[in-house]
């Protein structure tokens, strides 16, 4: 099965974080996004974003904390 990816403005509703710091974690190398080849934009997995999301509600961070 193929994953799904979604855009970066999902991405943040998942993760109820603001577009601009995926781009900031993407750009520090914290969480890589994918790039579309035609367009350049950010796509995500849907699976990466939501595991993302059970880690920081459980207390961690992107550092692995």
């Amino acid at each position: 099965m193929k994953s799904k990816l979604i855009t970066i403005q999902k991405a943040a509703e998942i993760l109820e974080v603001n577009p601009e710091t995926l781009r900031r974690w993407d750009r520090k190398g914290k969480f890589k996004a994918k790039r579309h080849p035609i367009n350049g934009y950010r796509l995500y997995n849907e699976t990466d974003i939501k595991s993302l999301f059970k880690k920081i509600q459980q207390g961690g961070t992107l550092d692995g904390q």
